[in-house]
């Protein structure tokens, strides 16, 4: 490696997985599964190579069987049609068709066994994807503008940007092995829909006149995260030219790998770091490394739109449209995909995109051929018309997959969703997210409504059940929404939401959204409603 493992210098703060990864770089399991596991088998993998499989972007699922989850990197969510049906036949052959997208633009599988890997990484490998690095202490799937190059509303088309990035720190040694888990997101879309307030390090589209010039670029975001210690990213003074990305990208991920902390794990992201230097120190620090940068210009950000596009929309290119659709919890299927690939290929641009509310959109269909693939029969459950409460609900993968979830998520939010739909009429959509653990992959903290799973105890034992959040937001009001009191237990949680938002309808004034409500009336108030339902 060519740099020096500073945080060796005293070993005695470190914690223990620190030595696991100094003994053996993470992406060294890679080989280690092609050559060795995969002819081996389950039994043969070691504990401290279990950990290490993330680098190779694969967990261990549950019940810990010999079954496997992987993600695939999808850059800035854009997919050509011979990249979705290689994803598709993999899910086909090996993970019961069984195709999950994140709330990070990322393609996740289920059910593989160690045994497919090789033949995975190399199917991947073959049409441009990888799963490496999607998941462990290194950088991982880049975010970004779902719509970048068709985009109305984007100030330049970043695609170039993130590929660069993405090139350059997917396995580089000199990076894979970071204090914690490290998340970018780059954007020019004016709102917000890489979500640059919960990621570690975001780029979000500004201007600054510059010797009399107005030159478009990005303003930057350091050390958003969520999980138990939720934070919102900073904004550094800095004015960043596209042709400066890569540079400002490298320079803070030097910063987190050389002072990020290493001695607890759940303290070990960046945002602790950046809570303690403060955004000043950090620019300093920063500024030691890359050089003298322009101060901070006019930010582009003028709202949040979560990242939702229902229906058909028109692209900045004359005559061509793209159609958003909603994937119910983010969950789809082989067959499914490839008949998208089929549609893009036959009306669009071939190209599926993925958003970071786990929903896809298809490009570059001409006007006079928009009812037309309107007509495909996929498009019916993978709906860009899709009823409210379904098109904005989130889902993590909740206890069926996942070691780390308390309770069952993904169906649960399905039944809650179309519970809502078929109970609630209601002009205003309102964002609901459910996880299963505090890690938060489902993004609760963000959400109009956020759920998170945990256990009561009953005179029938231990059941499902969650605490209610709400009043969450990104863009320039941010802030995490706020937790409720009293836990709902699972089977309740539909009648429960139902009664709160009518709540939000009766009391609300004309036009206002769930959240600007919720700042209004204040979150006591939905607590006192809350305490008033569970009564009963």
């Amino acid at each position: 490696m060519a740099y020096e493992a500073v945080w060796m210098k005293d070993p005695s703060k470190l914690n223990k997985f620190e030595f696991v990864k100094i003994e053996k770089d993470g992406l060294d399991v890679i080989r280690t599964i092609i050559d060795q596991y995969a002819n081996e088998g389950y039994d043969a993998i070691t504990e401290d190579d279990m950990n290490r499989f993330k680098w190779a972007g694969v967990y261990e699922q549950k019940p810990r069987d010999g079954h496997f989850m992987m993600r695939v990197r999808i850059n800035t969510g854009i997919l050509t049609t011979a990249q979705a049906r290689a994803l598709a036949s993999i899910a086909r052959d090996y993970g019961r068709d069984l195709i999950d997208v994140t709330t990070r633009q990322a393609v996740q599988y289920h059910w593989l066994k160690v045994e497919n890997l090789p033949d995975i990484f190399s199917r991947l490998e073959a049409v441009g994807l990888y799963s490496y690095e999607a998941c462990g202490d290194c950088p991982r799937t880049i975010v970004g503008n779902p719509l970048a190059g068709i985009d109305k509303d984007e100030l330049m088309d970043t695609r170039e940007i993130v590929e660069q990035v993405n090139d350059f720190f997917l396995m580089n040694r000199d990076f894979s092995n970071l204090p914690r888990k490290y998340k970018m997101s780059i954007s020019a879309n004016i709102y917000n829909n890489a979500h640059a307030e919960i990621n570690d390090l975001a780029f979000t589209p500004a201007t600054k006149v510059i010797d009399g010039e107005e030159v478009i670029g990005f303003h930057v975001y350091v050390g958003g995260g969520l999980s138990a210690k939720p934070h919102l990213a900073k904004e550094l003074d800095l004015f960043v030219r596209p042709e400066d990305v890569l540079k400002v990208a490298i320079g803070v991920t030097t910063i987190f790998r050389d002072f990020g902390y290493r001695e607890k794990r759940h303290q070990a992201r960046l945002k602790f770091l950046v809570a303690d230097w403060g955004p000043e120190k950090f620019l300093e620090k920063l500024t030691e490394i890359i050089g003298e940068m322009p101060s901070r210009g006019e930010s582009k950000i003028v709202g949040w739109n979560a990242v939702y596009y229902d229906g058909v929309y028109p692209q900045k290119e004359e005559g061509l449209n793209f159609i958003g659709l909603n994937v119910p919890v983010g969950r789809t299927n082989s067959d499914e995909f490839e008949q998208l690939a089929d549609i893009a290929d036959q009306f669009g641009d071939g190209t599926i995109r993925t958003t970071m509310s786990q929903n896809l959109i298809l490009a570059g269909i001409p006007a006079d051929k928009v009812e037309e693939a309107l007509q495909a029969p996929v498009l019916e459950r993978l709906s860009p018309n899709a009823k409210p409460f379904m098109s904005r609900t989130v889902s993590c993968t909740g206890n069926e997959f996942c070691n780390l979830a308390v309770v069952e998520t993904k169906e649960r939010a399905r039944r809650v969703a179309e519970y809502l739909d078929e109970n609630v009429q209601l002009d205003e959509k309102i964002r609901i997210h459910f996880i299963g653990c505090p890690n938060a992959c489902g993004q609760k903290h963000i959400a109009d409504i956020g759920l998170q799973g945990a256990l009561v105890k009953t005179p029938e034992g231990m059941v499902d059940a969650f605490d209610i959040a709400v009043g969450g937001i990104l863009g320039p009001e941010a802030k995490f929404n706020t937790t409720l009191k009293g836990r709902v237990k699972g089977d309740d949680v539909g009648g429960v939401l139902a009664k709160l938002i009518l709540f939000y309808k009766e009391g609300r004034q004309a036009g206002e959204s769930f959240h600007h409500y919720v700042n209004r009336v204040g979150a006591p108030a939905f607590q006192e409603k809350l305490n008033e339902i569970l009564a009963v």
